[in-house]
């Protein structure tokens, strides 16, 4: 083959190549780097109010994307527990359900038959467009 042939079958493969790639995802997602299967609950601002929604369940070692696209907000909130009783939270209160939700507004939440739930806050950073939060075993969940 002479060096143009050559030349023309490394670009058609570096075009195949980047055809077949995926575009890099800009999304929220969370990791479980625990020994235990969590449940997961997300909390953020949509521009117009707060939106808590939930479960997404994932099994040991396993990753989820919570949120597709680039990110919104500098802080999103979070609420994981574990199927041993282990729990991840926090001081900012939001409304949860039993079953799979999504809810507007975290305001009166017993009052409209939802459970009240403290999440914790993941700061993002200013510009950050995507983010993977690292839930750990903790000493003391």
């Amino acid at each position: 083959m002479d060096k143009i042939g050559r030349r023309t079958v490394a670009l058609c493969a570096l075009a195949a190549a980047l055809i077949a790639a995926e575009p890099a995802s800009a999304d929220l997602r969370m990791c479980n780097n625990t020994g235990n299967r969590v449940s997961v609950a997300l909390a953020y601002t949509n521009g117009e109010g707060w939106v808590s929604e939930g479960w997404w369940n994932l099994k040991s070692l396993d990753c989820a994307t919570l949120l597709r696209g680039a990110l919104a907000a500098q802080y999103y909130y979070l609420y994981a527990m574990d199927e041993r009783g282990g729990e991840w939270k926090g001081k900012a209160f939001m409304c949860t359900s039993d079953r799979e939700f999504k809810i507007d507004g975290r305001q009166d939440c017993f009052v409209r038959g939802y459970d009240r739930t403290g999440f914790f806050e993941v700061d993002t950073g200013k510009d950050a467009k995507s983010w993977t939060v690292q839930l750990t075993d903790q000493a003391n969940p």
